[in-house]
């Protein structure tokens, strides 16, 4: 197999991105801070990613926009369909497991 260019590379990349998202989305049952306890980002982390890294590609990408864009829908509508409550132990869990920013 031959090395891949950087243009085959991010293709391959948005590819992967894109199917993340999907499976995301069709897993809306997982919530935002169980994904949190386990893996230490969640979907708004990967909007805010998104934001970040167009702002420094000089584009102007509001935080709702991203979140649509991850989501796959407005941010508000997602959370009344699909999130629910907190627990105590999710909440203690997170306490416990807070990323460093």
């Amino acid at each position: 197999m031959s090395e891949l260019d950087d243009i085959q590379k991010t293709e391959l990349e948005a590819a992967a991105f894109r199917r993340l998202l999907q499976h995301l989305r069709e897993r809306s049952d997982v919530q935002n801070i169980d994904l949190m306890n386990l893996a230490g980002f969640c979907r708004n982390c990967l909007s805010n990613w998104y934001a970040k890294a167009a702002k420094d590609a000089g584009h102007d990408v509001s935080k709702d926009v991203a979140r649509e864009m991850v989501y796959g829908m407005p941010y508000d509508q997602w959370k009344s369909l699909h999130q629910g409550e907190t627990s105590e132990a999710q909440k203690a869990a997170f306490e416990q497991n807070r990323p460093k920013e």
